[in-house]
């Protein structure tokens, strides 16, 4: 059988890529135009590529460039109904167009030339679709008990016009309990360049200091969590985190967004983070496994920063 040969074209501005992820029903916030801006004006590289068979276009990726590397983040961003074999001879020749090139899908993909190097993940994705009455049905019993607990205490989670005391706050609990967030600086350029595109809530104390609070971005009709923090008890009041999500995910549904990703589920990230976020109704969307993705054919060759026709 003779199989259409994949291309590669670059793609320059921006509306035609936001143009392909509406397409597409969406995108991490990985693929959007602002992530790549974000990263050049730290110095990196960004390459977005256009992916095509037989003229059809079948999915689109940013790129990164971290060093020598070319690292491809929760991508390509496939159109509907494109087949499996077809998405992998795709991301094969991205990888002979851009390489050494590392990727993580979106989704399950698997087969010859890609080498997995760590194991799938699972995000927690909550659908906000549905009326604000179905999505509070959803919860569960426990959740939904902690956060009317958190309303009969008069608890109300306001806007913050700066989420600086948040995500400083929030550094300082990365370096206490060993993990990494994107750069500090990555909130104020995203905020800089999607207008609309932030969305900071806390609850202050007596004294007026945030004591709680949660930083998300928004992308199209996507959203990410993107920072969670809370002083110790007693501290922060019950139910703190279960209103502060729940008011986010109204505000953020009132803002267009019907689709909320509370990032990463995993054993060793604690059961009790895993509940929380499930609890919500969320359901575990399975990425594919972080990878080194092996050149396969396709029709022109693209360097680091992809080539005009």
């Amino acid at each position: 059988m003779i199989m259409t040969q994949i291309t590669l074209s670059p793609v320059t501005d921006p509306g035609p890529w936001a143009a392909a992820l509406a397409r597409a029903g969406g995108a991490a916030l990985q693929q959007h135009w602002a992530y790549g801006e974000i990263a050049r004006a730290t110095g990196r590289d960004a390459a977005r590529v256009a992916l095509w068979q037989g003229g059809a276009l079948v999915g689109v990726a940013q790129v990164i460039g971290i060093g020598g590397l070319r690292v491809l983040n929760r991508g390509p961003v496939w159109m509907p109904g494109v087949a499996g074999d077809v998405r992998l001879r795709a991301l094969r020749g991205l990888g002979r167009g851009l390489r050494p090139l590392l990727a993580m899908p979106d989704g399950p993909l698997g087969g010859p030339g890609l080498v997995p190097l760590i194991t799938p993940r699972h995000h927690a994705i909550w659908d906000l679709a549905a009326p604000p009455e179905d999505l509070r049905a959803g919860l569960s019993g426990k959740w939904r008990n902690r956060l009317a607990g958190a309303e009969r205490a008069g608890l109300h989670p306001a806007e913050a016009c700066d989420p600086g005391p948040i995500l400083r706050a929030e550094a300082a609990q990365q370096r206490q309990r060993g993990y990494r967030n994107l750069p500090p600086g990555f909130v104020e350029g995203w905020a800089q360049r999607v207008p609309g595109g932030l969305l900071a809530l806390q609850i202050a104390g007596a004294d007026g200091a945030p004591v709680a609070g949660m930083v998300f971005l928004c992308h199209g009709t996507q959203a990410s969590w993107h920072a969670g923090w809370s002083a110790p008890a007693p501290c922060r009041p019950a139910g703190a985190h279960q209103i502060l999500l729940w008011q986010a995910a109204l505000r953020l549904r009132a803002r267009g967004v019907r689709s909320l990703d509370l990032g990463a589920i995993a054993d060793g990230d604690g059961a009790g983070r895993m509940r929380f976020k499930l609890g919500t109704g969320a359901r575990p969307h399975a990425l594919g496994a972080f990878c080194l993705v092996l050149p396969g054919p396709v029709s022109r060759r693209c360097d680091g920063r992809v080539r005009e026709r």
